[in-house]
């Protein structure tokens, strides 16, 4: 046996999420084969939802255009929101994503035919919901609108910091992402240090419960549901240079020794 190198062998060759998709339509939800056309109509009940909550609470549904910003769109929307927390907007933009397809199969002994899963690739429409919320302020969960739905959450622990320094009243100037002064530094990292997983997470269980959702109950009861896991996190050190020059000698430092040698920088 050999073993993979590459992450995407290792992808491609040893993870098995076909089985579990043939396993939640077979096993869990009791059909004779699985296949993609059974995903189609949780599909468009799941976008159905999306377009009635959209219609029932008069939250602006757009269509993102090929070369825009969607941060720029979302800090211009947020402009006119009135509440303390809500959904402000959604939007939609088809993008690049795993799907699952079926493929027609043949039995080589009785020569019977029967579909099979496959993993692919395909232009599919993703929706996200730009939220306000009362504690973390400002952000969005993404819906991949096709099985298996994929999920994102996006938050920002600076937007959060700062909500819980106004709630308890701790004077304090903020930046756009970060805090330049403060009243009590030491209680303002205290506070910084106690955003965990957990409550994360309950952020992620509050708006689920809020927001339509592709699974049943039922599924959900099965163990079909989002989990929380680290897809990107970042990270900063705030460093204040005595001049404008000396940020930018060290900027072009960090670019010629990373040039030399760890390559050249790719941005993606």
């Amino acid at each position: 046996m050999s073993v993979a190198r590459r992450d995407s062998e290792i992808l491609d060759e040893h993870v098995t999420l076909t089985e579990g998709v043939a396993a939640f339509f077979r096993f869990h939800r009791g059909h004779k084969y699985a296949s993609s056309a059974l995903m189609d109509p949780i599909s468009k009940r799941f976008i159905s939802a999306i377009e009635d909550l959209a219609a029932a609470e008069q939250i602006p549904l757009i269509t993102f255009r090929k070369g825009e910003r969607k941060d720029d769109i979302a800090a211009e929307m947020r402009k006119s929101f009135e509440g303390e927390e809500g959904v402000v907007f959604i939007g939609k933009a088809q993008e690049k994503s795993p799907v699952f397809r079926t493929e027609q199969r043949t039995n080589q002994s009785t020569g019977f035919k029967y579909p099979w899963i496959v993993r692919g690739s395909g232009m599919v429409n993703q929706y996200y919901f730009y939220i306000i919320d009362w504690d973390f302020g400002p952000l969005f969960i993404k819906f991949g609108s096709y099985f298996p739905y994929t999920a994102k959450l996006y938050i920002n622990g600076h937007e959060w910091l700062q909500r819980q320094l106004e709630q308890k009243g701790i004077a304090h100037e903020a930046l756009d992402n970060g805090i330049l002064s403060c009243a009590d530094p030491k209680r303002v990292q205290q506070i910084a240090d106690s955003l965990r997983a957990e409550k994360i997470d309950a952020l992620l269980r509050k708006w689920l419960g809020r927001l339509p959702h592709p699974f049943t109950a039922s599924d959900r009861e099965a163990g079909y549901r989002y989990d929380l896991s680290i897809l990107q996190a970042e990270f900063s050190r705030t460093m204040v240079m005595d001049r404008p020059v000396t940020g930018r000698v060290w900027f072009e430092e960090v670019i010629r020794r990373t040039s030399i040698w760890a390559g050249p920088i790719r941005c993606n």
